[in-house]
């Protein structure tokens, strides 16, 4: 097996893409995430929006002209992007025994002949694991003033946009000190009054089946224990069976789960993100960004493995109205 030590390798271009960031961004680590991916739009990524008001419907006439209706409106979101890299690196004895690892934890490897594929395969893995979890924290906590000490610096995160427009009472319904609504709500309540409070244009899209509450780690344990209190035979077998998604009034509770990061840094704990799944946004560029590859070699003078990856990442929160929201803002 000493060619996993020694041979390098290089992804750019078509490769980049298909063997290393589509499966990345796509099927269950996507999933995982649960808002809007955008790979390799041209960049700067615009996305574009559309939103008709009134009356299509007009009665028949042949004599008479074109009627037109009202003019679509046009809106365009541009997502900031952010030129970063990854790097890993082990020790040689270290990187042999977790690529070893992932290998032989396969059901299907035939021991008796590892051939280069399956040793690259692995390390490509481990390296895609390692880039999927930095992008998922990156994408909640990023901070690239340094402003709210996360230690996520290579982008702006949805919890910072989020922070900075309910403090500008940009969005359409926001709590800004959600343990005193906790304090004096039940969770329901506060889960409830952020969809009766949502806006008319929101509401519109609950039947697309795309809004969701997106919840820390206590406010998603306080539902539970809530579930737990209230339902007698029904909460017997969540305990022996799980619950594989909570759900309230039809709409998913998503679990973000960002410790141990978030407790260290000047961000809220916990937060509540009424919205549709569509309107949190993610762009990541590896065909328009000058340098974007993923380059994995040995270096011999330190005995180590390295791993780098270049590549253009973003996040936005495309409308405002479409979020209703509760957090705890830091007190003046």
């Amino acid at each position: 097996m000493s060619n996993i030590i020694v041979n390098p390798k290089n992804y750019t271009g078509h490769d980049l893409e298909t063997i290393f960031f589509r499966p990345l961004l796509t099927g269950p680590s996507a999933e995982s995430l649960g808002i809007r991916i955008l790979y390799n739009m041209p960049m700067p990524t615009v996305v574009q929006m559309w939103d008709r008001q009134g009356n299509v419907l007009t009665p028949f006439d042949e004599h008479s002209s074109w009627s037109g209706g009202v003019k679509t409106t046009h809106y365009q979101k541009t997502i900031p992007m952010s030129r970063v890299k990854a790097e890993n690196s082990f020790s040689a004895s270290d990187y042999f025994s977790t690529i070893f690892e992932l290998i032989t934890n396969r059901p299907d490897v035939n021991m008796e002949d590892l051939s280069g594929t399956e040793l690259e395969v692995a390390e490509t893995e481990l390296f895609r694991r390692a880039i999927a979890d930095s992008i998922r924290m990156n994408l909640w906590l990023g901070d690239k003033s340094g402003t709210y000490n996360t230690g996520y610096t290579s982008f702006d995160g949805l919890l910072k946009i989020l922070h900075e427009r309910i403090a500008a009472k940009q969005l359409h319904f926001a709590y800004d000190d959600l343990d005193t609504e906790l304090g004096d709500n039940s969770i329901t309540v506060v889960l409830d009054n952020l969809i009766q409070n949502a806006s008319p244009r929101l509401k519109g899209l609950f039947a697309d089946g795309e809004v969701a509450f997106f919840v820390s780690p206590s406010v998603y344990q306080y539902y539970e224990a809530y579930l737990n209190r209230n339902f007698g035979e029904a909460a017997y077998a969540d305990t022996q069976y799980g619950r594989k998604q909570l759900m309230f009034h039809g709409f998913p509770v998503i679990e973000i789960n960002l410790e141990p990061s978030i407790t260290s840094s000047k961000l809220s704990n916990d937060f509540v993100i009424f919205t549709d799944r569509r309107n949190l946004v993610m762009a990541v560029n590896t065909a328009d960004s000058p340098g974007s590859e993923v380059r994995m070699w040995y270096n011999p003078d330190e005995m180590e493995n390295r791993q780098r990856a270049v590549f253009a990442i973003g996040c936005e929160i495309l409308d405002e109205e479409l979020v209703c929201a509760g957090i705890n803002l830091p007190i003046a």
